[in-house]
């Protein structure tokens, strides 16, 4: 949700840990379509609409009813927060982090869990029922897992590690590793493009649906460290081995 570039996507695909009911609502409030793969799902709580709403089949899903009210009243504030975050005068994460903090006594929050509780009710209803979006999230999550593998395999030095404590020096570290892997990307687009265009020349035709998995975090090219040609010609230069008897018996009398 901290996004500043020119993209704005309607959808965003994260993992467990990306997800909570404050989440969802503040994604909402947002426009954003929050759609994680979550483990464990059968394990989270079904809010109903009403007290008096039950369902055919799938009613022990189902628990405490939705607190309308409590949404209502805070509407306005939460509109707000979303307007006050698209004009980025506030950040998603000082606002979670905010919320998350005064939690107990900030009925600010309970709103925002509330009505994140009513789209991730939807969410899961939907997810449920529908094999292709599982399937969809999936194959997203793993573009996303393939792209963490690719650019872990380029932060090779120090073994992968961030040994800095500073945060800024680790963001810093972030940062660059994400360019390097962004120049790698580029570099694979620019030579596949080039081979796409050759073999379209010859009148080969390009299936779109194979050009559509291509993988473009490709790494056997790459070499990390270098290249250090052999001369195999060269003679190195002769070692006298034998070192004057006089040095010897100055370096016995100083070693102790």
């Amino acid at each position: 949700m901290a996004n500043a570039t020119d993209l704005h996507p309607d959808i965003v695909h994260a993992d467990t840990q990306g997800q909570s009911t404050a989440i969802f609502g503040l994604a909402y409030l947002l426009g954003i379509q929050l759609m994680p793969r979550i483990r464990n799902w059968k394990d989270l709580t079904f809010f109903r609409p009403s007290k008096q709403a039950p369902y055919q089949h799938i009613d022990s899903l189902f628990t405490d009813p939705t607190n309308w009210r409590l949404i209502e009243t805070f509407l306005p504030d939460m509109l707000r927060m979303g307007l006050s975050i698209r004009a980025g005068r506030l950040t998603p994460s000082m606002i979670l982090r905010r919320l998350g903090t005064y939690s107990r006594k900030n009925r600010l929050y309970f709103a925002m869990r509330e009505l994140g509780r009513v789209i991730r009710t939807g969410f899961l209803l939907q997810y449920v029922a529908d094999p292709e979006l599982r399937r969809t999230i999936l194959g997203a999550l793993n573009k996303g897992e393939a792209f963490n593998g690719f650019l872990k395999w380029l932060f090779f030095g120090g073994q992968g590690i961030i040994a800095e404590n500073r945060r800024d020096e680790q963001r810093k570290i972030i940062k660059y590793n994400h360019l390097v892997g962004n120049l790698v990307i580029f570099h694979n687009v620019v030579h596949m493009t080039k081979i796409l265009h050759q073999i379209t020349a010859e009148g080969q035709r390009i299936n779109p649906k194979a050009l559509a998995v291509v993988r473009l975090y490709l790494i056997f090219h790459v070499n990390r460290f270098g290249h250090f040609p052999l001369n195999t010609e060269r003679i190195p230069d002769p070692v006298e081995y034998d070192l004057p008897a006089s040095l010897l018996l100055s370096c016995s009398r100083t070693v102790k």
